[in-house]
């Protein structure tokens, strides 16, 4: 129910249901496309990853309460969609429907569904955001189109790419595993900041990320369009030479103190051949467990701005959140369940599951502020607040009462949420 009033709040499904177009002929139609979606949505946000799971769930009477759907047309069909329905809106193409996919959608309109959302998430402008980049791997188990080795992860994958703003997701781009990790980097990015400057025409940006993104044309492009950026750069002997005495002196440190030592210099720098200018290097030089462990980034952020230390601590390190993004919708949301034969049909995945977590974000964002579960996972709030044991009484037409227990334990969280969501969408 939480999940309803969330996407009343910022109808998600309907705005989603939007960038699908339906070919099917009306009069034989059972399942709307917003049934369909919304019920695809809602499932993953409740833990079920597969479209089998919808055999069972297309009679669920509080699911059809969600997707809007109490009852179905002819007296022999289940008020939902089951897995076949379900896995034909799945393999929707993306151009004109065909005669066995009638159903198609326009993945522009979707990927600026997200942005819309994290836009709209905020009342008044910020001065300032950054945007977080990274490249992760989505294991494959079978031979789906666009299948490649990665050396790296040492096996068959997709190597996605993600883009976070805080906890708010602005994109998920399914990729073959065959290429550089800040492939299509620069296209994503400029799209993004795009669609963000025509509302936020003044809001400052940064882009972060780590050394997999530290490319020429990407910094080249961020200079050139008033983007701010710190990126891991990746060490080699003529980068450890020119912090050979910051070594020194932290292994002298760690010696006399037993503990961890590190040092950091500030310094311009510029490779033989790949970049085209000089840039603001920040060196880190650690001793720790009795070896070197020096780190680097680049920055086109100033000293005035940022000295060495915070610069690499507290800007360059926070971007370790992303990654715990990444995980919760991949452990949480099933984001890597990309099964299907083509990669039309996973990236469509992709997004499913991506919505899912934008709408517990929602949730999490609008409802559960100043709560013990402001910072929790997709997970502990499916546990704790959403997968909630109640008596549903029913009627032929309709559903008459939703009982909870008494005794839930977070039942003041649950009814502060469901208050301020429903404030959120009178």
């Amino acid at each position: 129910m939480l999940l309803g009033a969330t996407d009343r709040a910022i109808p998600l499904v309907e705005r989603f249901a939007a960038c699908f177009h339906d070919a099917r002929d009306p009069t034989r139609t059972e399942h709307a496309v917003r049934t369909l979606i919304g019920q695809r949505v809602f499932g993953l946000a409740l833990g079920y990853e597969d479209l089998v799971d919808h055999d069972t769930l297309r009679h669920d009477p509080v699911l059809a309460v969600l997707a809007g759907k109490l009852s179905a047309k002819r007296p022999d069909c289940a008020p939902l969609a089951g897995k076949s329905t379900l896995n034909r809106l799945e393999h929707a193409p993306s151009a004109i429907p065909k005669r066995y996919h009638r159903i198609g959608h326009d993945p522009e309109r979707i990927a600026r569904l997200f942005v819309d959302l994290f836009l709209e998430a905020h009342r008044t402008p910020p001065k300032e955001i950054v945007l977080d980049l990274d490249a992760t791997d989505d294991p494959l188990h079978g031979h789906q189109e666009g299948r490649f080795f990665h050396g790296y992860y040492d096996g068959y994958c997709y190597l996605p790419l993600y883009i976070f703003c805080g906890r708010h997701l602005l994109a998920a781009k399914l990729r073959k595993a065959d290429i550089d990790a800040s492939a299509g980097a620069v296209e994503e990015v400029a799209r993004l900041v795009g669609q963000i400057r025509s509302r936020w025409p003044r809001v400052r940006i940064l882009l972060r990320a780590d050394s997999g993104f530290c490319r020429e044309a990407l910094m080249t492009w961020c200079e050139q369009h008033r983007i701010d950026f710190v990126f891991g750069l990746a060490r080699n002997a003529r980068l450890v030479e020119e912090i050979a005495v910051e070594l020194i002196q932290a292994e002298d440190e760690a010696t006399r103190t037993s503990r961890p030592a590190r040092r950091f210099k500030d310094f311009r720098w510029s490779t033989r051949d790949s970049w085209s200018k000089r840039r603001r290097v920040i060196a880190k030089a650690e001793w720790t467990n009795g070896e070197a462990n020096p780190r680097f980034i680049v920055t086109s952020l100033d000293k005035a701005e940022a000295g060495a230390r915070f610069l690499y601590e507290d800007i360059y390190c926070a971007r370790g959140d992303m990654e715990n993004r990444i995980k919760e919708c991949q452990a949480d949301l099933f984001a890597d369940r990309t099964s299907a034969a083509t990669m039309r049909a996973n990236q469509l995945r992709l997004w499913f599951a991506s919505l899912a977590y934008a709408l517990l974000c929602a949730l999490r964002r609008i409802g559960l502020k100043h709560t013990v579960f402001a910072e929790a996972t997709s997970a502990t709030i499916r546990l704790k607040l959403l997968k909630v044991g109640a008596l549903v009484t029913t009627s032929v037409r309709r559903v008459k009462k939703i009982a909870m227990a008494s005794a839930h334990p977070w039942q003041q969280e649950w009814r502060l949420a469901q208050a301020r969501l429903r404030n959120a969408a009178a």
